[in-house]
């Protein structure tokens, strides 16, 4: 495919309607939007599937999964990755900030880990073109472990980092307030024993005590003088909410509380939801819905979390249960995370910008819903699916 592209028949989803028309491409940009067909015999006829801007993807430990498929299984670099782009660019996503944890009391975990060759292997990777998707990195840092600050060492000067998130992970508050659901995810997706984490949660206050200001400030201090976003993680009270506005962060992920993401909002902070918790019904550790906070008007942006594919599943099924139109539900994966990382030149259909575009059909399905399929996907108007 190459740059010069016309697209026609086409339901373009823009910023407040979906005109039926025409987009011609030009140098990787988006050159004109048209309403109606074209009889140029060239264009590419979309046969009226929508097309949307590529989707922006600000949050995803996809990479880490295939980094470590089981617990203690560490698959190589190379194939990991490639396996996760492929399935990032099937989702629609064209944009993905791939979500690397640091600091980890427990050695065997992917995130006590060194990501020397990580990044290595993505730089490789990036400079040779053999990525669907344009990859960015979103640090996220475990302020309680004693070794976030040097394992956060390889990403210093990294230009791909351009989010870092400040996480408290310890039991008894924040995601894991109710100590029966941390113990369902610690046992069953980390392989811990019941033992193990009876100690691990005997120690995590300690922990919590002696590293988690001082890493928040390392932190903050960090992205202040590099210009990097930054967001608080899993906000549960009006006091986590405040604190994080006043150091600065931009952005709140996975408010667990409804008073949380008010807070946030109140605030002019940007609230992440996950496009798991959409498609369940609900959060998975018993937090609040992102449905509910959509229907209030607190939700700005989903992510996919754990589930490439619930990224744009999520945002139909909130224009389904009537919570958002169209153009809002594909905003909050397209120009809401784009602009709250401070990327300009993409995330609309809108002339000048990136020409990051998705392919979609809608299907109905048995349950009543409607599915996305991806038919097809073009970064700078290079068709990568």
């Amino acid at each position: 495919m190459t740059t010069g592209s016309l697209f026609t028949n086409a339901r373009m989803v823009l910023s407040s309607e979906v005109l039926h028309g025409s987009l011609q491409v030009g140098q990787g940009r988006i050159a004109s939007i048209t309403e109606g067909r074209t009889a140029v015999p060239e264009a590419i006829d979309l046969e009226g599937d929508y097309l949307l801007p590529g989707l922006v993807e600000i949050h995803t430990d996809n990479f880490e999964r295939h980094l470590m498929p089981r617990p203690k299984v560490q698959w190589a670099e190379l194939p990991a990755l490639l396996a996760h782009d492929a399935e990032i660019a099937a989702a629609g996503i064209t944009t993905v900030f791939d979500a690397l944890g640091v600091g980890e009391a427990d050695t065997d975990s992917l995130r006590g880990s060194a990501w020397h060759s990580v990044l290595g292997t993505l730089d490789m990777c990036m400079d040779r073109n053999l990525l669907r998707s344009d990859h960015h990195l979103h640090v996220r840092c475990e302020l309680p472990a004693p070794n976030t600050i040097e394992l956060f060492a390889p990403f210093l000067g990294n230009p791909r980092l351009s989010l870092i998130s400040l996480m408290d992970h310890t039991p008894g508050q924040r995601q894991w307030e109710n100590l029966e659901h941390a113990r369902v995810y610690y046992t069953g997706k980390k392989g811990w024993s019941e033992d193990k984490f009876q100690r691990q949660v005997a120690h995590a206050a300690e922990l919590q005590a002696r590293y988690a200001q001082p890493h928040r400030q390392y932190f903050v201090e960090h992205c202040r003088t590099n210009g990097i976003a930054l967001a608080s993680h899993d906000d549960t009270t009006v006091a986590h909410v405040e604190e994080a506005f006043a150091n600065g962060s931009s952005i709140s992920e996975f408010p667990t509380t409804e008073r949380a993401a008010r807070a946030a909002h109140e605030r002019g902070m940007c609230t992440v939801m996950g496009g798991p918790n959409v498609v369940r019904g609900g959060s998975h550790s018993g937090n609040v819905a992102a449905a509910h906070l959509a229907s209030l008007g607190l939700l700005d942006i989903l992510s996919s979390d754990y589930v490439p594919g619930s990224l744009l599943t999520a945002a139909l099924r909130l224009v389904h249960d009537g919570l958002m139109t169209l153009p809002q539900a594909v905003a909050t994966v397209t120009i809401n995370p784009a602009r709250a990382v401070g990327m300009a030149d993409r995330g609309a259909l809108l002339e000048g910008l990136r020409a990051d575009l998705v392919q979609v059909r809608l299907v109905d399905v048995a349950d009543g819903n409607q599915h996305a399929v991806v038919r097809a996907v073009w970064r700078e108007g290079q068709r990568v699916l």
